[in-house]
């Protein structure tokens, strides 16, 4: 018979809700994501950002981490069970208003006029596409 490893209680560093975790799976996320612990919800951000910043400029997971821990401290206010609910819909709601922004990116690219930068640079004048 197989010895089973003891469940660890365990904190997420971001957003605070506690976990039972094997402690060989412990060691997988903190190695992962610099000695920090992250629960599945913040890890799962995390990853997304990191990601999500390749294709648009350099973010590596420490400054993910850093960026998911700033954002979950400003709902630090509930219980862990409140603030990830607050997260959550936060993430559907950028995530709804990037998906708007792409469909009506695409549309009002045939029909708006062109935004350029005064000479000064802090004003903006439009001007009709071609």
């Amino acid at each position: 018979m197989e010895a089973v490893e003891p469940a660890v209680v365990v904190s997420c560093e971001c957003c605070g809700p506690e976990e039972e975790c094997t402690g060989e799976y412990i060691g997988s996320v903190r190695a992962y994501f610099g000695g920090r612990w992250l629960c599945g919800l913040c890890s799962e951000s995390v990853k997304y950002d990191a990601g999500r910043s390749k294709r648009t400029e350099s973010m590596g997971v420490e400054e993910a981490v850093r960026a998911d821990m700033a954002f979950c401290r400003i709902f630090r206010r509930g219980g862990p069970t409140e603030r990830v609910a607050e997260g959550m819909c936060q993430m559907l709601r950028c995530t709804a208003c990037e998906k708007q922004l792409a469909t009506s990116s695409s549309s009002s690219r045939q029909t708006a006029p062109a935004t350029v930068a005064s000479e000064s640079g802090h004003h903006r004048t439009s001007v009709p596409s071609a």
